[in-house]
């Protein structure tokens, strides 16, 4: 009998989340986020220059990368909006309420996990849009689940 690798729902989710991130501009890292309830999809984003301007892998300049700035710092240099904003502002709001938001994230210099954990910013968003779960992939690659009032500041 074949034995084959069925993934439980956070997986699934997180595979998913993976690959809308493959549509991430970001020169630095790339992430995708997906909001879910009751199983059904019901948003997706990536991080990426807003709508009608020019993408960091467009131009070839990451300003953050440019000043060597670290990571979850100075993010009023960065031109992207985060995976988490776009798909928390494709949603419908009412949708939203008691869901869950599926973040995972690869560093562009060598494919390696990035924290999927969002920033206070985001944080603060996913707070108000009344979703009650996030699970992102940690920089290990496994899976953390936490209520985002636990996310830390």
């Amino acid at each position: 009998m074949n034995q084959t690798h069925r993934p439980d729902w956070d997986e699934y989710f997180l595979n998913i989340a993976r690959e809308v991130g493959k549509r991430a501009t970001c020169l630095r890292r790339r992430y995708g986020a997906i909001i879910v309830k009751d199983k059904i999809i019901i948003s997706t984003g990536y991080n990426g220059a807003p709508r009608g301007e020019t993408n960091c892998i467009d131009s070839g300049i990451c300003e953050r990368e440019r000043l060597h700035v670290p990571k979850g710092e100075r993010y009023e240099l960065c031109v992207a909006v985060h995976a988490e904003q776009n798909a928390i502002i494709n949603a419908d709001p009412e949708k939203m309420a008691g869901a869950t938001i599926y973040i995972a994230g690869v560093n562009c210099a060598d494919g390696s996990n990035a924290s999927g954990e969002p920033c206070k910013l985001c944080r603060r968003m996913i707070i108000n849009a009344r979703i009650a779960n996030v699970v992102y992939v940690n920089r290990d690659g496994k899976p953390v689940s936490i209520s985002p009032h636990d996310i830390s500041d």
